[in-house]
């Protein structure tokens, strides 16, 4: 594949910035762009229009989220395109994703952990001097405390790198969060108000680090700016893997949950 390049040898990277653009559209743009696509890609969307839990590819909502006080809630839930955890998204949520061609960073292999290791190097240089910066197994954190989750999805020729930061999060919305069974070594079994942290209490401002992404960004490629009325199409969901799961779903799940929970009690 001949990659386009425009300045100094480095591979040209069209840059969409989005402001509160509701999760689900993102994620298929996102797909569409991966698939259809043989641009490299950078997608920046600050915050999102309404709380929206986002399950991985192989997410089982009886194991990952509080099914009860979602359906009394009625709270979206949605199971994205790539792998990774389950995230409660929202206003306080920044969004950057990567979607490259396998050869667009040279010597870099696409595959999961050698991204972490890229991206992570990336993202402690646009932290540089606002906590200490740490790629804590697949997760983003200052410290000990996460405030970055990762998902990935690689095929033949391609790969999307996606991270949900929290700049800020209601502590009341992660209550619809379980504690995942295989969580990381490093959360210790800690509650998610113990286990997160928040942007906003070591940067100065979102626009800042939105700012910084892009400048680092520009360390590897040559950035093009793309404005998002040429590449967004709210219709266009065809073949997207991405999709909100239906109440029935979710009431399913909570029932067969229910009898499980009941034949565990009566067997006891």
């Amino acid at each position: 594949m001949i990659l386009h390049r425009v300045r100094d040898g480095l591979p040209l990277m069209n840059l969409v910035s989005l402001r509160a653009v509701p999760i689900l559209q993102q994620l298929h743009l996102e797909e569409r762009l991966l698939r259809s696509s043989s641009d490299n890609w950078c997608i920046i969307n600050d915050g999102t229009n309404r709380p929206n839990i986002v399950m991985g590819i192989s997410g089982r909502p009886s194991e990952l989220i509080d099914l009860k006080s979602v359906l009394r809630d009625r709270v979206p839930v949605i199971r994205r395109f790539s792998g990774g955890g389950t995230v409660i998204v929202d206003d306080g949520t920044i969004f950057v994703t990567f979607i490259c061609n396998k050869d667009a960073i040279p010597g870099l292999q696409p595959y999961p952990h050698p991204l972490m290791s890229w991206t992570g190097q990336l993202y402690k240089d646009v932290l540089h001097g606002f906590g200490d910066f740490h790629l804590q197994e697949n997760d983003y954190a200052i410290g000990s405390r996460k405030f970055g989750g990762n998902a990935q999805s690689i095929t033949k020729n391609r790969w999307v790198h996606h991270t949900s930061f929290l700049w800020d999060y209601d502590i009341k919305n992660m209550e619809y969060l379980k504690i995942p069974s295989r969580a990381p070594k490093y959360r210790s079994a800690r509650p998610h108000v113990e286990f997160l942290c928040r942007m906003t209490e070591y940067v100065p401002s979102r626009s800042t680090f939105i700012e910084r992404t892009i400048a680092s960004l520009g360390n590897h490629f040559s950035v093009k700016p793309i404005h998002q009325d040429r590449v967004i199409d709210p219709s266009n969901t065809l073949h997207s893997s991405s999709k909100l799961l239906t109440r029935q779903e979710l009431e399913e799940a909570y029932s067969s949950l229910c009898e499980k929970l009941h034949i565990a009690a009566i067997s006891v």
